[in-house]
């Protein structure tokens, strides 16, 4: 093994030598005019094509600008011949990491990164490193580092392990359910290791994703755990706890998602208890500013919901109040529409005035309220869901293209999301109705049968 790294470092430095050498030659250019025309010192120009010394990643950005040459064109042989011939020097390592992510050159950051973890001293510096990527928003970058810190790391409930997971948790997070189950499995066996200024927004944000999952039971058990800390900050500003928000956004949330647990298992009672612990919060004694928006912005919801709560519960008079409401509020009318598609194929309603007055809120977009952005899996996920009962409620007016148009249209977003339940349930609807479908309904549908199949192929191919 060592013969043969031998082997390729005299190839990789023999060539990237000569590479310079031959330019030089192809143009009749001395040592002193490439050193004029890179502004390198021409000693240290003539040890460094002497193999007497390494290039800086400076020098061979300057170098491969007066060859003409695309930025970092060296940088994969750079690797072996100025930074692992011998230990490498942390200054040039670092400088050329932090050029790589600058110029995108991920392959050639992922190989330095994980021929560095062979010396698990440099694990600390890494991870800062990996740090300030994160800060700086080059996070492809930085998740390469998390990676390599996180495989290497020893101590396995160190703070820095359980971060460098938390950060990859939050890269991985997107639209596809199939990467956020992954994501969640990861990351959760290590929440409690974060310290506690991460602890509450952890916890949300491993709660939106089990939301977006269905996973209700999970998600409330989780939100449990939330609340008891974020209330636990709240009588102890001392104690650790700490998030992007008031902590009393993190005991109301909790008490939301709890009722949204008990609503999902159709347990109405218990889930108007939740409502009134947001509704009505008595453990806030003089709330700030921020702390009284948030206060507001749960009351409406409750107000909402208590309004959705009773629809959902065969109290369809409330169906007039419950809109006349949210239509005064931009950023709960697509919620809201989602859930009285769901009452109206439950209880045979007649919606299509509803429909008219808010087509505008039909199509996608994300979501906010007053004060936060809606996660784009939890949107993603009720657009997926509002497609298919939009879908229903056509079919059962025996309005059969357009019912299947919009089966279809949420059995592509499932796809994209890679939802299983949802494209089962398309699949399911469209089987029961195929009869009635027009010949152009039959071709998008065996097209999208055939982009299931292929993920059907990708998730159970063996691995060879």
């Amino acid at each position: 093994m060592g013969f043969f790294w031998g082997v390729v470092y005299v190839i990789m430095t023999a060539t990237i030598r000569h590479e310079i050498t031959e330019f030089m030659e192809d143009n009749n250019m001395t040592i002193n005019q490439l050193a004029r025309l890179s502004s390198i010192n021409s000693g240290s120009l003539s040890s460094i094509l002497n193999g007497n010394r390494p290039m800086s990643v400076n020098q061979i950005d300057r170098i491969t600008e007066s060859m003409g040459l695309t930025d970092g064109h060296f940088y994969d042989r750079y690797i072996y011949e100025c930074i692992f011939h011998t230990t490498p020097d942390w200054r040039r390592l670092g400088a050329f990491l932090e050029r790589c992510a600058t110029l995108n050159k991920l392959d050639c950051l992922h190989v330095a990164a994980r021929m560095t973890m062979e010396n698990i001293t440099y694990a600390p510096m890494l991870f800062d490193l990996a740090e300030t990527f994160y800060n700086e928003e080059k996070y492809k970058a930085a998740a390469i580092l998390y990676e390599c810190v996180a495989e290497s790391e020893k101590f396995q409930h160190s703070e820095r392990l359980a971060l460098c997971h938390y950060r990859l948790f939050l890269h991985s997070s997107s639209d596809n359910q199939e990467t956020n189950w992954q994501a969640v499995v990861l990351f959760e066996p290590y929440i409690e290791r974060l310290n506690e200024s991460y602890q509450l927004d952890a916890y949300q944000n491993l709660i939106n994703i089990y939301v977006s999952l269905t996973q209700w039971d999970k998600a409330a058990s989780l939100a449990v755990r939330m609340g008891s800390k974020a209330m636990a900050g709240y009588e102890n500003p001392h104690s650790g706890y700490q998030g992007r928000h008031p902590h009393i956004f993190y005991i109301l949330y909790s008490y939301l998602i709890r009722a949204g647990h008990y609503y999902e298992c159709r347990d109405y009672e218990q889930a108007l208890y939740y409502v009134g612990l947001y509704e009505k919060p008595d453990f806030i004694k003089k709330p700030t500013e921020d702390e009284c928006k948030i206060i507001e912005q749960f009351r409406e919801w409750a107000e909402a919901n208590r309004y959705l709560f009773g629809l959902m519960s065969g109290q369809l008079d409330v169906l007039k109040k419950y809109v006349d409401y949210v239509a005064s509020r931009e950023d709960e009318i697509f919620l809201a529409i989602c859930s009285i598609m769901i009452a109206a194929n439950r209880y045979q309603l007649h919606v299509d005035p509803i429909l008219d007055r808010f087509k505008e809120h039909l199509h996608y977009r994300p979501q906010k309220n007053q004060i936060s952005t809606i996660s784009e899996q939890v949107t993603m996920s009720r657009y997926t869901r509002l497609l298919a009962e939009l879908g229903i409620y056509y079919l059962n007016s025996k309005q059969y293209d357009r019912g299947l148009s919009y089966i279809l249209d949420s059995l592509e977003y499932s796809i994209r999301i890679k939802s299983d339940n949802g494209m089962l349930r398309c699949m399911g609807i469209f089987e029961q109705f195929r009869h009635s479908s027009s010949e152009e309904i039959l071709r998008r549908y065996d097209e999208l049968i055939g982009a299931v199949q292929k993920l059907s192929v990708y998730a159970w191919s063996p691995v060879v």
